[in-house]
């Protein structure tokens, strides 16, 4: 499996931007999706996950209210909208897919088998 982000970018505090993730040879339907990011000495942090099959998300109490992840069936792409972006969400977002997740792990990076390369958020004035 083979994914990819993308929608990446420089964006002044306040701004938004949507990030995608798509596969390669496969449905990403097929696959509970998630979005982490890491900045530059920091570990590697849930940002929002989608079911597999679904359209029900889960998430942490700090991440809901400015990201929300959403699929495109139409794309094939699990979305990630960003708003009100803040100088802290600076970060290398990846997004990572799993056959299953149960709940006690589906926030920790090693319930996800695969991961695409990532794409730079900057948030900067």
């Amino acid at each position: 499996v083979q994914l990819q982000a993308s929608g990446g970018g420089l964006v002044q505090p306040g701004g938004s931007l949507r990030l995608s993730c798509a596969a390669s040879g496969v449905t990403v339907d097929n696959f509970a999706i998630a979005w982490f990011r890491q900045a530059p000495g920091k570990d590697r942090e849930f940002v929002a996950g989608i079911f597999r099959g679904s359209r029900e998300t889960y998430g942490t109490d700090s991440m809901k209210g400015r990201f929300t992840i959403s699929r495109d069936r139409a794309k094939s792409t699990v979305d990630l909208q960003m708003n009100s972006l803040e100088l802290e969400d600076t970060a290398i977002y990846y997004c990572a897919a799993s056959t299953s997740v149960i709940w006690s792990t589906q926030t920790t990076p090693n319930a996800y088998a695969y991961w695409g390369p990532g794409t730079q958020v900057t948030v900067s004035s």
